[in-house]
């Protein structure tokens, strides 16, 4: 299989259960459930995506020809020390992320993290399965190590998943001109309903990708 990747870089993770962790981010292009066109935005499932997913040009972005090409070009841009950590993100990463590429990147050394949106059933293998569901579209993931809700949406309300199989359950607010309201309503929500935490996007605010 090729793989087609966006982007890989260093950077710390800024939002969920992980926030604060370094980490080899690699974004895969692709996602099914929006082009990535902002012209096809409003038709799309998901319209509220603030991920650049489409193309091969940015950095450290390219076709990779075998997981293991892959995963040496990600451990290369680990530093040293601690435990190696990549998180698979998109788009929709399960689109690519398969056995093969999830046991080279084991081998090299890598705790592997995946944040999708659901509708996809994961491989096995993964070490931190985070997912996001999507209102209007079927949940097909319904177990992992955190459910990551983008609040509000009027079809998904949080006490539809507090059956799910999931170790954390947070909170993150809509980014876009009422984050600031959301912020508040995702903060009442969590104190009245503590099973639920709140997850920030503290990348934005120190200013890395």
């Amino acid at each position: 299989m090729t793989y087609s990747v966006k982007e890989m870089f260093l950077t710390l993770q800024g939002e969920g259960a992980q926030a604060g962790r370094a980490a080899v981010f690699l974004r895969f292009t692709g996602c099914n459930l929006w082009s990535g066109r902002e012209v096809d935005r409003q038709k799309a499932q998901c319209r509220f995506c603030d991920t650049e997913f489409v193309g091969m040009d940015g950095q450290n972005g390219g076709q990779f020809t075998t997981p293991m090409s892959l995963a040496q070009a990600a451990a290369k841009l680990w530093p040293g020390g601690g435990k190696p950590y990549v998180v698979c993100t998109g788009g929709e990463p399960l689109l690519q992320l398969d056995t093969p590429l999830i046991d080279a990147l084991h081998d090299a050394g890598f705790e592997i993290a995946v944040e999708t949106n659901g509708t996809i059933v994961a491989p096995d293998g993964i070490d931190w399965l985070c997912v996001s569901p999507k209102a209007g579209v079927p949940l097909k993931q319904k177990s992992g190590d955190e459910l990551k809700l983008v609040f509000p949406q009027e079809e998904n309300k949080p006490e539809d998943f507090e059956h799910l199989d999931f170790a954390h359950f947070v909170l993150q607010p809509m980014d876009g001109p009422d984050v600031i309201e959301y912020t508040r309503s995702a903060v009442r929500h969590c104190l009245s309903h503590p099973g639920w935490g709140l997850s920030l996007q503290t990348h934005k605010w120190i200013g890395i990708s």
